[in-house]
């Protein structure tokens, strides 16, 4: 690793400020001063910046309650992304596991442990994502038996797993899946007749939407939320 790699990442400087501070002699390795940018590290140096030690940062985890008309994106040229709602400082090397439609709300997970992601949103994983909608008609007794038979989406030749499905009133359900195909949900529930007016998803794995997180605000995984599902 290049000691002003390690300095921009530790500290969240650009590239150019790290260059000047090193130039400045204001960073040491292993209490030797240092004035060349890029000079590789074997790993287990000590890495000062005006004497203060310098490591990179750890990864994050992030639960967010996602707003309607955010995208799921790190960058998007029209609207909003959940990036945008998250401080700067914590942005950098940040995606989603497991992105949400524009119009859909609920449990969004940002991580900068790739393999973490990959974990969580893998087919071969088969973790549960939990929903909850609202539909344009009430289910009747054969959609709620097609649902919980699994269905076959158009356009595709195999059926979907068997969902869980709880009926929460007159047109509100609450729906399990194992897997993650494109537009899942709103496929299933017009493959057996009826229509998604709002979805929500309120958890993934054993990992639930924090209550106290309104539209828009995010706090950090507990250690336990993270080894549930990684």
């Amino acid at each position: 690793m290049r000691l002003d790699y390690l300095i921009s990442k530790g500290k969240n400087l650009s590239r150019k400020e790290t260059r000047r501070f090193i130039l400045a002699e204001r960073v040491s390795v292993d209490g030797q001063t240092c004035k060349k940018a890029a000079t590789q590290l074997a790993g287990g140096e000590v890495v000062c910046l005006d004497g203060e030690p310098v490591s990179l940062p750890g990864d994050r985890y992030l639960m967010l309650n996602k707003p309607l008309d955010v995208v799921s994106a790190t960058r998007d040229d029209e609207h909003a992304t959940v990036l945008d709602l998250v401080p700067r400082e914590l942005r950098r090397d940040l995606h989603i596991a497991g992105r949400l439609d524009r119009d859909t709300t609920g449990l969004l997970l940002l991580t900068s442990d790739g393999q973490w992601s990959h974990r969580v949103t893998s087919p071969r994983s088969q973790c549960d994502k939990t929903y909850r909608m609202e539909l344009a008609e009430p289910c009747t007794a054969a959609m709620l038996a097609q649902l919980r038979a699994g269905v076959l989406l158009k356009g595709e030749n195999k059926p979907t797993a068997p969902a869980q499905v709880e009926v929460l009133g007159d047109r509100q359900l609450r729906l399990v899946i194992s897997e993650g195909r494109y537009h899942q949900v709103k496929r299933m529930l017009a493959a057996v007749g009826n229509h998604v007016n709002n979805l929500h998803r309120e958890a993934i794995g054993a990992v639930h939407l924090d209550p106290a997180l309104a539209p828009g605000e995010f706090r950090a995984l507990t250690l336990d939320e993270i080894d549930s599902l990684g």
